[in-house]
């Protein structure tokens, strides 16, 4: 079984990174951070995450995308502002399509959501720093197992939201 955590979002807060890090960080085979860290990418509270470039990220010299290929699942990483995310997946979702990626991650909304489009499957982790829609302050950690994707969705400092955990259907591609 792979294992992923995604943050995003978390607008300077190196405590919140370090944190999730102690926690998790021998747990999973990747961190994804989905952009506006505000941190460059030598910070010692980044350097271990997999980083993309969001609106807010001035410092680093952070790719705008990144594809992942994880035992066969490509895993594309974006934070989303150039793709309109907030008000629609559509742009996001040909994108997947064009690199034929099987996840999508992303930020900018702020909002916890995660959505099977056709076949591929959306995650937005929330923000650690500043949420919307709801109080808690989201990451989220992906169980990959052949064709099962199981998402976890933590609460900085309180642990997993047990009931938002969901278990989706993959289909990798070739």
């Amino acid at each position: 079984m792979t294992k992923v955590l995604i943050v995003s979002d978390s607008h300077g807060s190196t405590e919140m990174l370090e944190g999730i890090e102690r926690q998790h960080g021998k747990d999973v085979d990747l961190m994804i951070h989905c952009g506006d860290s505000e941190l460059s990418e030598n910070d010692p509270a980044i350097v271990n995450f997999r980083s993309v470039k969001g609106n807010c990220d001035f410092y680093g010299n952070y790719p705008d995308d990144e594809v992942h290929d994880l035992n066969g699942l490509k895993i594309l990483v974006t934070h989303g502002h150039l793709y309109s995310v907030k008000s629609t997946l559509v742009n996001l979702y040909y994108k997947a399509k064009e690199v034929q990626a099987d996840i999508v991650c992303f930020g900018h909304s702020h909002f916890l959501g995660a959505e099977m489009v056709d076949d591929v499957l959306f995650i937005n982790p929330g923000s650690i720093r500043l949420p919307r829609g709801r109080n808690e302050k989201t990451y989220a950690i992906l169980e990959l197992d052949k064709d099962k994707a199981i998402l976890k969705i933590f609460d900085y400092g309180n642990g997993e939201l047990s009931d938002l955990r969901q278990e989706f259907s993959l289909h990798k591609k070739g």
